[in-house]
């Protein structure tokens, strides 16, 4: 059983810390189940992003071997990690919450697809989550962070206030 998370350590390392800052700024500032959503998905956002971007090129490439849109353009593979910085500080500083959460909703759903086609497929890849800094294997648990992320962005957009 050990042996199975050991790659995934990183990974439970880092969402704890997410869940650490998400508590300590719920606690904080927060008011409504929004806010703790939106300080989940801000530190999400910014960390994974943040790991994306430190070997960019390593990204890209690992990322184009499964998101359906970063397989037909290198820019997009390239863009993306900025996306999700830009994600995060909006969701960090609350701003355009509509825009922001379709955004999400949309960008998380696509890449949602792609990794639900290549773990279908049966192919053992590294996911780029963390982009190429750890080498975490591609499982259901990618596909349940992007439909997570999807999902905290729809419940937002239906729940607005």
């Amino acid at each position: 059983m050990i042996q199975k998370l050991k790659p995934f350590i990183p990974l439970i390392v880092i969402v704890s810390i997410i869940l650490l800052f998400t508590a300590g700024m719920q606690f904080s500032f927060g008011e409504t189940w929004h806010d703790a959503m939106r300080f989940f998905m801000a530190f999400f956002f910014l960390i994974f992003g943040f790991f994306k971007v430190i070997n960019i090129k390593g990204f890209a490439a690992a990322y184009r071997t499964y998101d359906l849109i970063a397989q037909r353009s290198l820019w997009y593979a390239y863009a993306y990690p900025f996306f999700e910085l830009a994600l995060g500080f909006a969701y960090l500083f609350n701003l355009y919450p509509f825009i922001t959460n379709v955004a999400t909703f949309i960008l998380m759903s696509i890449s949602a697809v792609g990794v639900l086609m290549e773990l279908s497929k049966g192919k053992e890849i590294t996911c780029a989550c963390l982009g190429v800094v750890f080498k975490i294997p591609m499982t259901w648990v990618t596909l349940a962070e992007d439909l997570l992320m999807a999902g905290m962005a729809l419940a937002m957009i239906l729940t607005r206030r």
